[in-house]
């Protein structure tokens, strides 16, 4: 490795190193001081909260400015359908085939449980009403309510852009403050490392050593999921969008993006290299100027995968586990639900580890758990959110034309 491919390596991995360790910090801290270390959780706890406060307007601005702006593209009816068809379609299945993953190889059985009281369920009607929905404006800005924000805010996007020129400026609002939360969660997460070390630096003193054996099976069973979802799916989606033509065509031009989204681990920087990448895969421009960008904050196939090994980790440490229709549906609706929240940025997941821990109501002590596993996964899930896009424009070029015979000729257009 050369001096400059080893400056360029840690430019775009130096958050994921850093974390790494100051993880490795923690637990050696934790092995060696054991329940002397417990006397720093208070940092841990400064970090959190300083996430907390800043995640819901995050959310919020996030949100509301990318539906504001929907109508702007210039796309045509059929093609905005395309596309969210092939969006909810293909991240519905990949959680699917996560939730089979890991009830066919559980990855997190031998967890210790941290709950140490079960709450008194609620009618299932009561529990979709307070999941979607709260009686005042002020409890939209609690944590707690992560889903009714959402709502709220996709709500606030539509209002914006139906109100044309008058609705002007506060259209402008929304994109300036999504930049603005953007830098802020920037400056929050420079802390990461020391507040989830000191975290795990205590969960491996009151827990042990076998903490480690548990984090990296479910690791490797959300590995081999992405892996296999990458090789194969992508492969049938193809093969679906415009026979072994477009088998050939994707994978001969998939390559730079697949490196581009490993190097950086964000959907957005992987931009560039999906246009150049669609563009020789044939796609007409309309599709590619539409799939594209979109696709690179809405479009999170490898997120939805993750969701789901991150709920299956949450919901063993407070000693549950997925089974069971509700928790099975909920798993994938919060797998939709990331997919859709998550910026294209590196270690963007934090807003779904959020959802999960409010949406099971589950102990905030579980949140560093499953920071921990976003963030370990975030390159193969950016991997798979990535190149996602291109064979998705496949097929919705295959839903448009109605043809794939169609495609060159759309393109020479």
């Amino acid at each position: 490795m050369t001096p400059s491919t080893g400056q360029h390596f840690f430019r775009h991995y130096r958050d994921i190193i850093f974390l790494l360790s100051g993880i490795i910090a923690g637990s050696l801290a934790g092995l060696l001081l054991q329940e002397q270390v417990l006397v720093l959780k208070p940092i841990g706890d400064i970090f959190l909260n300083l996430l907390f406060t800043a995640v819901v307007p995050m959310v919020f601005f996030a949100i509301s400015s990318a539906v504001a702006i929907l109508d702007n593209t210039g796309v045509t009816a059929r093609l905005v359908s395309a596309t969210i068809t092939v969006f909810i379609i293909t991240v519905l299945l990949a959680a699917i085939i996560a939730v089979i993953g890991v009830r066919l190889f559980p990855v997190t059985q031998h967890l210790e449980s941290i709950a140490t009281t079960v709450e008194k369920t609620e009618p299932l009607g009561e529990q979709l009403v307070k999941l979607v929905s709260v009686g005042e404006f002020y409890e939209l800005l609690s944590r707690k309510n992560m889903l009714a924000l959402i709502i709220f805010s996709l709500l606030t996007g539509i209002a914006a852009r139906k109100a044309a020129l008058s609705g002007e400026s506060f259209r402008r609002l929304l994109h300036s403050g999504n930049e603005v939360m953007k830098q802020l969660l920037g400056l929050i997460m420079l802390l990461s490392p020391v507040g989830l070390g000191v975290y795990f630096a205590c969960q491996v003193a009151v827990t042990g050593p076998q903490l480690f054996g548990d984090y990296a099976q479910s690791l490797a069973t959300g590995h081999i999921i992405s892996v296999f979802y990458y090789l194969i799916v992508f492969t049938a989606y193809a093969l679906l969008s415009g026979g072994w033509s477009a088998v050939q065509r994707y994978w001969r031009n998939n390559l730079l993006p697949s490196a581009t989204a490993l190097g950086t681990c964000s959907s957005v920087a992987t931009i560039p290299a999906n246009l150049k990448a669609a563009k020789d895969m044939g796609l007409p421009a309309p599709v590619t100027d539409m799939v594209i960008p979109l696709g690179a904050s809405l479009h999170k196939e490898g997120s939805a995968i993750a969701a789901v090994i991150k709920v299956a980790v949450a919901l063993a440490l407070a000693g549950r586990a997925i089974e069971g229709i509700d928790t099975i549906l909920l798993a994938m609706l919060i797998a939709v639900l990331v997919s859709i929240i998550e910026g294209g940025i590196p270690n963007g997941g934090y807003v779904g580890q959020l959802l999960i821990v409010s949406a099971y109501q589950l102990p905030a002590t579980v949140l560093p758990a499953i920071m921990i596993i976003g963030t370990l996964l975030d390159p193969v899930a950016t991997l798979l959110n990535a190149t996602g896009d291109t064979v998705a424009g496949l097929m919705i070029n295959r839903l448009v034309t109605g043809n794939p015979a169609k495609l060159e000729r759309l393109n020479r257009n």
